[in-house]
């Protein structure tokens, strides 16, 4: 394929992982390839920064490349966010991989395309390459609609989705003051766990930039476009990693690897999937907010998760035949 669509690629002290990541990239010779760095921290670390920047290098087909190099250390959260703003400034729409993301060709043929479709439906907020449902929910169609806006294993959005973006969350004591959560959330677990996590990225406890963008989709009503595949293998769970470091994650998370799409199909109808939702939040959110030794109590809820889609579909069957 032709890869029009700008890839935005976010880089910092790993060049093993960066130049795993830019080979992926490579194959598909984008036109334009946006590139977004942070500084050292350290004299130390300037030498693995120095020798990371220099896979870019590396570009040898007709491209331009675009840099948005910090001399200075920002941080995850102002320099990923300040990074894409960055970004937006300079291109309509981008699909976005950081370091660690190794994408399959179909994850850029699937955001192209998607990027395409909803450019102009405000409804579509995110595109994500995450899938976390281990063929455990049915879906008949390539993608599905989702609330959650996975962005570690790579993602595309608009700049009109952007703009929306508010790090400090400024809204917020608003937004939840005013009961919407409990709109949100059917599940009072799932929406216990959001309610925490977002007071926490509010006050400043949590230094991210993602947790944001969850928010402003949900305060906007965006839809999220998520595969029915796994399209984006992470590789940054491990000792080096700022939050993917820890014996548990390297043996779950770090084990999914990215597949392959095949030809596209679109979902007849532009609804949330709200048991695929539940089962994401339990296989991936949810998870890691349990104690991490009592698998008991995971697959214990994943089990009611599947009951109550079972139970859900029985009752609409028999509303259906009453009628």
């Amino acid at each position: 394929m032709s890869l029009v669509t700008p890839i935005a690629f976010f880089i910092f002290n790993r060049p093993d992982l960066t130049q795993t990541t830019f080979e992926a990239i490579a194959r598909m010779k984008p036109a334009k390839l946006l590139v977004v760095a942070d500084g050292a921290r350290s004299i130390e670390e300037a030498e693995k920064c120095r020798a990371t920047r220099e896979v870019i290098e590396q570009v040898d087909w007709k491209c331009e490349v675009l840099t948005d190099y910090s001399e200075k250390n920002l941080g995850c959260k102002k320099r990923v966010a300040s990074g894409i703003n960055w970004v937006f400034s300079k291109v309509e729409e981008a699909i976005i991989l950081e370091d660690d993301c190794l994408a399959s060709p179909s994850f850029f043929e699937y955001c192209q395309t998607l990027l395409e479709r909803y450019r102009n439906d405000k409804r579509v907020m995110h595109i994500g390459g995450g899938n976390f449902l281990f063929n455990q929910v049915k879906l008949d169609s390539s993608y599905y609609f989702s609330r959650y806006s996975f962005a570690g294993y790579g993602w595309a959005t608009w700049r009109r989705a952007w703009q929306l973006y508010d790090p400090d969350m400024t809204s917020w004591t608003a937004f939840r003051d005013s009961g919407n959560l409990d709109l949100l959330f059917e599940d009072a677990y799932e929406r216990d766990y959001w309610r925490s996590i977002l007071e926490r990225t509010w006050s400043g406890d949590i230094d991210t930039w993602d947790f944001q963008w969850f928010y402003t989709c949900w305060m906007n009503g965006g839809l999220c476009a998520l595969p029915n595949v796994n399209l984006v293998a992470n590789l940054g769970f491990r000792a080096d990693a700022t939050h993917t470091h820890t014996a548990y994650e390297r043996s779950y998370l770090a084990t999914i690897e990215a597949g392959d799409l095949g030809e596209i199909t679109h979902p007849q109808f532009m609804v949330r999937h709200r048991l695929a939702d539940i089962y994401a939040f339990e296989t991936y959110f949810g998870r890691n907010n349990l104690d991490r030794g009592d698998e008991r109590i995971i697959k214990l809820r994943q089990r009611l998760v599947a009951i109550k889609g079972r139970l859900r579909r029985a009752i609409s069957g028999k509303q259906w035949l009453s009628e």
